[in-house]
């Protein structure tokens, strides 16, 4: 089995409203643990690169899959690892959106056998992303006194 990790949150704003704030990489650091200094090089399409730093290392993610305002799918490359992210909204009642991600890891060679190790870190590492996110947008709760 290739999944990392699968994680759901339903945001309190419109999809339009989400899809912008998803797909704006300079507001990423507040919600993708250890990323910093996001860089896209010109128009979000299939094959865009998206450069950013992750734990002190320079990365790159490129854009596989795109059916804007609906899901993106970032894929990068480690040696022989390989970890897909897709992003997914559902447009909701009363103006919320569903978001799913869905991280799958696969390893090839001899990384093959550090495959589950390899997806438990990264599990333990970014399945808080749309949780993050949604506090990003969402603001923390108030209070009810």
């Amino acid at each position: 089995m290739s999944q990392a990790f699968a994680s759901h949150e339903t945001i309190n704003l419109p999809a339009e409203t989400v899809w912008t704030q998803l797909t704006d990489w300079s507001g990423a650091p507040r919600w993708m643990p250890g990323v910093s200094d996001p860089k896209t090089d010109g128009d979000l399409a299939v094959g865009s690169p998206l450069r950013f730093t992750a734990r002190g290392k320079e990365r790159v993610s490129e854009v596989t899959q795109l059916a804007p305002g609906r899901s993106i799918t970032l894929t990068s490359h480690v040696g022989r690892t390989r970890a897909d992210y897709q992003y997914s909204l559902t447009p909701l009642d009363a103006g919320s959106t569903a978001v799913d991600l869905v991280a799958t890891v696969t390893t090839d060679g001899a990384m093959k056998l550090l495959g589950p190790v390899i997806r438990k870190a990264i599990a333990r590492e970014d399945s808080v992303q749309l949780t993050n996110f949604r506090k990003t947008l969402e603001g923390p709760p108030v209070d009810a006194d």
